[in-house]
């Protein structure tokens, strides 16, 4: 008897600390998911009534036994959002937890609520429509991100600041035309998430386990009932597809990548080197030991977050990328990736489109800036194939001899005298100061997609009525 009692304590030690009352706490703990599936609650709940709905319809359940169904998930429903409902471990998910309170509440009957349909095609259907709601979350989310960069762009269609590539001076272009830059950006990810939705459109409910069901259900009037165009055409598809996920994660992974973008530019921008912008204080923080720095912190988060949002795409697609059909308890990992890069997306979208219409735009600055680094040099260069009739690479080699001119004066090109400009070419008149403005650079840029200004008030009307 005592070496039973030290073989049982050895054995304890072994599992482990919270595990200590061994394989069962450990299966315990791993199978669970009702930590974080019960986000799931008012979607198993709709999912719920409506296959009852359509069980009584087809004969399959008596009409008094659904309406004992639907009046038990409806108090199920206002007890969880009131705050008073008990979720437990022991009953591993959202599913049975609700399945469970149904049966006190109204008895035998919460047992029928089951019948054509597994927990396969129930967490399927779940899940998709709790994706398909954050997606409608975010395309109006992205909207307004649009809104607030077509106010900006408007309000800045002339103020000149310095285009860049390479984080170089490269041309003058305006501010209001990089805006518009980010409303094609994030116009693009809208559209993914609208064609994401469109995608996902489709009721996994009634595929059973993953062979359909013998009863005489009707897909087609549940699909209706839950808002989707219809129902799946495969059921071993239909409970092992979470590609619905996996492409909101995508979006969500590209749409945070264009907010860090976005943020990295903020970060920079803000710095005293440059001075294009300042943050209020509502989405900076100060320094604990540097009273003069106001840290961009909202910006920096929301550049972190891409990071998650990057690694719940990668978790996903390495969870289901070895999967055999149909359905593996490996997909109940799907959930957490995606309920965490909503979360995040969700915060970083907010954030930005605030700090987009907080920030106070330094026009003078953004001004002086442009016209740093030589930034008319394609101006002298194409006045020169215009006016003069130089080939470009011509053209592009007396350009690099002004500019070295210019360099070794300390002046800019349109600084030179233009006895210096006609010793490099002889062609060059005093018209040529007329291109060599930053003004006069931005507003020459008047092809479809340019930087004048009234090219970029053409595409914030294209903008505005599509938005």
């Amino acid at each position: 008897m005592a070496e039973s009692n030290t073989d049982t304590k050895s054995s304890n030690q072994m599992w482990g600390g919270r595990f200590a009352s061994g394989p069962d706490a450990i299966m315990e703990e791993i199978n669970a998911s009702i930590g974080f599936d019960k986000k799931l609650f008012a979607q198993d709940i709709r999912g719920s009534i409506a296959h009852a709905t359509m069980l009584a319809h087809q004969g399959i359940i008596s009409a008094e036994d659904k309406d004992k169904i639907v009046h038990g998930l409806n108090t199920i429903l206002s007890e969880i959002e009131s705050g008073n409902f008990e979720f437990s471990r022991r009953l591993e998910d959202i599913h049975m937890n609700i399945e469970a309170r149904l049966a006190t509440l109204i008895g035998p009957a919460a047992g029928r609520l089951h019948t054509a349909r597994s927990r396969n095609d129930q967490v399927a259907l779940d899940f998709r429509l709790w994706v398909k709601e954050e997606l409608e979350k975010t395309e109006k989310m992205l909207t307004g991100l649009i809104a607030a960069f077509l106010d900006r762009a408007e309000e800045h269609a002339e103020s000149v600041m310095p285009g860049f590539t390479h984080l170089q001076t490269a041309q003058p272009v305006t501010f209001g035309h990089h805006c518009m830059a980010y409303v094609e950006m994030f116009g693009r990810d809208r559209s993914r998430v609208r064609h994401a939705i469109e995608h996902l459109d489709e009721s996994p409910i009634g595929a059973a386990a993953l062979a359909g069901t013998g009863y005489p259900i009707d897909r087609h009037m549940t699909a209706k009932a839950l808002g989707f165009r219809e129902p799946t055409r495969n059921s071993i598809d239909t409970v092992s597809d979470r590609d619905f996920a996996i492409e909101f994660l995508a979006i969500a992974a590209i749409t945070g990548m264009h907010l860090s973008r976005l943020a990295e530019e903020i970060v920079i921008w803000s710095t005293p080197q440059f001075g294009f912008v300042r943050l209020s204080d509502a989405f900076s923080t100060g320094s604990s030991i540097m009273p003069q720095k106001k840290n961009p912190d909202a910006a920096e988060l929301v550049r972190a977050k891409t990071g998650r949002i990057n690694g719940s795409l990668i978790a996903l697609l390495t969870i289901m990328k070895g999967l055999p059909l149909a359905y593996s308890k490996d997909m109940q990992e799907d959930k957490e990736q995606v309920f965490d890069a909503a979360e995040s997306l969700e915060l970083a979208i907010a954030a930005m489109t605030g700090m987009v219409r907080d920030m106070t735009v330094n026009t003078a600055r953004m001004k002086a800036a442009a016209g740093s680094g030589f930034s008319t040099a394609t101006d002298l260069a194409d006045w020169l194939v215009r006016e003069a009739g130089l080939p470009f690479r011509d053209a592009h080699h007396v350009t690099g001899r002004a500019v070295a001119l210019a360099e070794s004066k300390g002046c800019d090109l349109a600084e030179l005298p233009l006895v210096d400009l006609q010793a490099i070419h002889s062609a060059i008149t005093d018209t040529v100061y007329d291109v060599l403005t930053v003004e006069a650079s931005v507003a020459s840029r008047k092809s479809f997609g340019g930087t004048a200004p009234s090219e970029v008030r053409k595409q914030i009307a294209f903008w505005r009525a599509r938005n």
